[in-house]
């Protein structure tokens, strides 16, 4: 497994942040689009680092067009010299249409659409291939030379996207490089939900496993004591009750026989009662999002739930933690590496 860090989005945090994620050993670092722009703190990431891939998890896909896309992922490629990977999400109908004021509907159609406008537009670049893209969504007919970017010998970036649903996770797997899973997973949702949807798509496409990688932001409450790893747990019911109490996630809970907390849950955001949903997910529940156990044995932990089930991880230890138990931590969770 690869492992990788998160990197802020308020740009003076990010050069040493992604400095230390490559001295720790992280593989990658990933920037999400929330209440800042994705793509900047990639430029200052990709400036203090030399071997830290980057990458978007999630730019929202829909809220852009794919020329604009295009141009932002072909010079965070060069920039980065071929470490940068774009990925991108559908976000949902609301804040499409009401915070950005863009058009909603079939979005992974609209998905599919977008990645192959981007790779034809990057072939228009790369290979000086005309630029002929007519689909239902998106259409990029003109070309001229005074806007072809300078050329670079770094290829395409490798587009991931995030997926909750199959029919989305199918569309990874036809057209995809990546995919973003949601935190709010658990193995088994993975190997009974998501794993075989994702391998419909590969199958539909003529593709392999290895033609996809399947990234998963974890869950993780760990310490240095038994009262710190309490409190991170206690954390991280919280976290857990928010995302379940959402409607749209509550199949991951059908699949364990928990339905009905969803429902609870429900019931309680809506009456604000934030601090009670906590307390509605028992042991068996945290168990089933989470790793939960001290710093000295979170690695075998990991191992034990994610191992040969997805190929990224992305997890940060607490503040405070030394540089040299971070190190540590990462590379007993790869084990062993060949030669």
């Amino acid at each position: 497994m690869r492992i990788d860090g998160g990197l802020p989005s308020v740009l003076a945090r990010v050069p040493a942040t992604a400095a230390a994620l490559e001295r720790q050993g992280y593989d990658g670092a990933w920037c999400g689009e929330v209440n800042h722009d994705p793509f900047l703190p990639l430029v200052l990431a990709a400036e203090h680092t030399s071997r830290l891939e980057i990458g978007t998890c999630i730019a929202v896909a829909f809220a852009r067009n794919p020329m604009s896309v295009a141009q932002l992922g072909w010079d965070l490629q060069a920039y980065s010299q071929g470490r940068f990977v774009l990925g991108l999400g559908s976000q949902v109908r609301p804040h499409i249409e009401k915070r950005f004021g863009m058009p909603w509907g079939q979005p992974v159609s609209r998905m599919r659409e977008f990645i192959l406008a981007l790779r034809a537009i990057w072939a228009s670049w790369q290979d000086g291939t005309p630029l002929r893209f007519e689909g239902e969504f998106f259409t990029h007919t003109l070309m001229t030379p005074t806007f072809v970017p300078e050329p670079h010998p770094y290829g395409q970036p490798r587009i991931f996207v995030a997926a909750v649903g199959t029919a989305m996770t199918r569309m990874c797997g036809e057209v995809a490089d990546g995919m973003h899973t949601h935190a709010f997973t658990t193995r088994r949702y993975l190997q009974e939900v998501t794993l075989p949807a994702l391998a419909e798509g590969l199958t539909r496409a003529g593709r392999g496993r290895g033609d996809v990688q399947v990234c998963y932001p974890a869950f993780v409450a760990t310490g240095r004591t038994a009262a710190e790893v309490e409190v991170a747990a206690d954390a991280m019911r919280q976290r857990i009750a928010f995302y379940g109490s959402t409607p749209a996630y509550r199949g991951v809970l059908d699949l364990h026989g928990w339905g009905e907390l969803q429902t609870e849950l429900r019931a309680l955001s809506l009456r604000g009662e934030w601090a009670a949903m906590g307390k509605l997910i028992d042991d068996e529940v945290l168990d089933a999002f989470a790793v939960v156990g001290p710093l000295d044995t979170l690695a075998d932990r990991v191992r034990e739930r994610f191992e040969g089930v997805v190929d990224r991880l992305m997890f940060s230890l607490p503040e405070g933690t030394p540089a040299e138990t971070v190190t540590a931590v990462l590379e007993a969770v790869r084990g062993p590496r060949a030669g």
